[in-house]
C-alpha cells in the first residue's frame, strides 16, 4: 500500500519548467535515495514533498490525506544549509525536537520533571553516537560547519518525523564521522519505520542506504534552449538486492522524434 503518493507533479518556476510529469508511489518505512545532475530539480522535489513549495501541477498525498498547504510535523528535514536553534545548547536542541515530536502525537509541547530528564538522557545517548556529548552544553556558534551538520541530523532525527527529507546531508562530514551518521540513521529509520527521501550525489552512499534510487533527468533536450523541458524519473533502481541495483522500470520514454537522444545518458 502506498504511503506517499506522487501523482502527475510539474512545477515551474514562470515560464520556465523544473519538473513535469513526476509520479511515484512509496510504501511507509521505505528509503529512497534521489540522484541525478545538478540543476535537474532533485531539490525542488524535495521541498514540494515537505510542502514548502506548492505544485504547478498535480498532488503529492501521504497516506491518503488532503495534500499539506504548509510544512507539519510530520514532516521533518534536512537542507545542504543546516538550521538549528542557536540560542540553545546542543542538548537543548535535540530536546526542543523531541518536544515539538511529541506535539504532533498530542502531549504538551514541553517537558519537565521526569519526562525532561528521560529527553536529557536520550539526547546525550545520541550524542555520543554522533561524536557531540563534549560540547553538550555549548551553543551551535561554537561548534564547527561539520559539527553543526551532525547536530542539525541528530535533531531532525529526535522529532520522529514520519517522513524524513534529506538534502546532502552528509557532504560536510568527514569519512568516518559520515560512516558512523550512516548507522545512528540506519539505527533510527530500524526504530521508527520513518520513510526516507535523501537527495545525494554520492552514488555508492545512495545504494547503500536507498531501498530504491530514482534517477531524476530531463528526457527531452533542446541544445538550442535547454531549459524548455523539465526534469522526471526517468529511472527506479531497486538497492536492497545486497546493494546490486536492477532497474524497477523506466517511468519516462524517451520521444522518438528527437534524434540526438540515442546519445543521451539518463545519469547526467
Amino acid at each position: 500500500m502506498s504511503f506517499v503518493t506522487v501523482t502527475d507533479i510539474f512545477q515551474s518556476y514562470g515560464k520556465r519548467p523544473i519538473l513535469e510529469r513526476v509520479n511515484l508511489e512509496v510504501a511507509e518505512g521505505e528509503f529512497v535515495s534521489i540522484v541525478g545532475a545538478s540543476g535537474c530539480g532533485k531539490s525542488t522535489f524535495l521541498r514540494l514533498l515537505l510542502a514548502q513549495e506548492r505544485p504547478t501541477r498535480g498532488a503529492i498525498s501521504i497516506e491518503g490525506r488532503p495534500p499539506a498547504q504548509e510544512p507539519d510535523r510530520d514532516r521533518g528535514v534536512v537542507f545542504q544549509r543546516y538550521s538549528v536553534f542557536p540560542h540553545m545548547t546542543v542538548r537543548g536542541n535535540l530536546i526542543a525536537a523531541e518536544e515539538l515530536g511529541g506535539a504532533r502525537a498530542g502531549l504538551l509541547p514541553r517537558f519537565f520533571g521526569a519526562r525532561r530528564r528521560e529527553a536529557a538522557r536520550r539526547a546525550d545517548e545520541a550524542l555520543e553516537r554522533i561524536g557531540l556529548a563534549h560540547v553538550a552544553d555549548q551553543y551551535p556558534a561554537s561548534l564547527s560547519g561539520g559539527m553543526q551538520q551532525r547536530l542539525a541530523i541528530a535533531q531532525a532525527l529526535a522529532g520522529r518525523p514520519r517522513v524524513l527529507l534529506l538534502d546532502e546531508p552528509f557532504g560536510a562530514l568527514d569519512p568516518g564521522t559520515r560512516l558512523a551518521m550512516h548507522a545512528f540513521l540506519q539505527d533510527l529509520r530500524a526504530e521508527t519505520r520513518m520513510t526516507v527521501f535523501m537527495v545525494s550525489h554520492d552514488l555508492e552512499e545512495a545504494f547503500k542506504l536507498g531501498d530504491r534510487v530514482l534517477v531524476f533527468d530531463k528526457p527531452r533536450w533542446d541544445p538550442i534552449e535547454p531549459e524548455a523541458w523539465g526534469a522526471t524519473i526517468t529511472y527506479d533502481f531497486d538497492a536492497r538486492d545486497g546493494g546490486i541495483p536492477f532497474q524497477n522500470r523506466p517511468f519516462a520514454e524517451t520521444p522518438t522524434s528527437d534524434p540526438q537522444e540515442d546519445a543521451h545518458d539518463p545519469h547526467g
